[in-house]
């Protein structure tokens, strides 16, 4: 299984992932119907891309209500099956992260579903910020990553 693994350190704010979620899911360019969405620190010259991280012990699956959130097996994702969705909000209210959203147009909530396995917002990140990731590696990712920076920071490159 796949996971996305987010580098914030590389997001350059293209908002390329935003319109390609959008499109892929809504078939019009409109970061308000994304479920990825870029927040941006103007003062430090920040951006991170924020999505659904498919929670292994997740706070929107236990919180429905209805039950209308269930994991794919395939990729693991939390799915919403919006024909058995109430809309009470409650997986908005419970995600620590605040990446369960409502689309006022198209009455439903809105949250990261992997795009099947083919996540368009990986596809089309120019800077590597948002990536495709096998579930084993992100931690050996993450190592490397780090390792690499602590090398710059030794020999002054950084």
């Amino acid at each position: 299984m796949e996971v996305l693994l987010i580098t914030p350190e590389k997001c350059t704010n293209c908002q390329a992932c935003e319109l390609a979620c959008s499109f892929a899911h809504e078939e019009e360019f409109n970061p308000v119907r994304s479920r990825v969405s870029v927040m941006i620190w103007d003062h430090q010259a920040h951006s991170v891309p924020i999505m659904c991280l498919q929670c292994e012990e997740a706070a929107c699956l236990a919180a429905c209500p209805a039950k209308a959130i269930s994991e794919d097996p395939l990729t693991g994702a939390r799915l919403v099956n919006n024909t058995k969705c109430i809309k009470c909000r409650m997986c908005m209210n419970v995600c620590p992260f605040g990446c369960t959203s409502y689309d006022t147009t198209g009455r439903k909530i809105m949250k990261c579903d992997l795009c099947d396995g083919d996540p368009q917002c990986a596809k089309v990140c120019p800077s590597g910020a948002i990536t495709c990731v096998d579930r084993t590696s992100v931690n050996v990712s993450r190592r490397i990553q780090a390792a690499l920076k602590l090398k710059a920071i030794m020999w002054g490159t950084l």
